[in-house]
């Protein structure tokens, strides 16, 4: 399995989970730039919510929310400000779930990150 392909299995258990928890799923793998990609847009209640899913095979080096860094974050929050423009969003909030495989299932959700 390529890291796409590894990318997608986390983002799709991302998508189980926010489904189980009353979360609607509106988009996946929006492209603002090149430099600009959120994973999941989703709505919870009357929120939309952006979501930022890592994936890891094991902890090994680190929680895979470790891995949002100060750009990456200042990346989709250009994103999330372009698509709350456009489409005139008045509740949003930009949220990040780590998940890890090994040795066991691991599934982190942080809220208005």
């Amino acid at each position: 399995m390529n890291n796409r392909e590894f990318g997608n299995k986390g983002e799709d258990l991302a998508c189980e989970y926010l489904i189980k928890n009353g979360y609607k799923i509106l988009e996946r793998n929006k492209h603002f730039s090149k430099f600009c990609e959120v994973d999941i847009i989703a709505s919870d209640k009357n929120t939309v919510v952006f979501v930022e899913v890592k994936t890891r095979k094991n902890s090994d080096f680190g929680s895979p929310l470790e891995a949002i860094t100060k750009s990456k974050y200042n990346n989709i929050k250009t994103g999330v400000l372009s698509y709350i423009e456009e489409n005139k969003i008045k509740k949003y909030r930009i949220d990040a779930i780590g998940i890890t495989f090994s040795p066991e299932l691991k599934i982190e959700h942080l809220k208005n990150i």
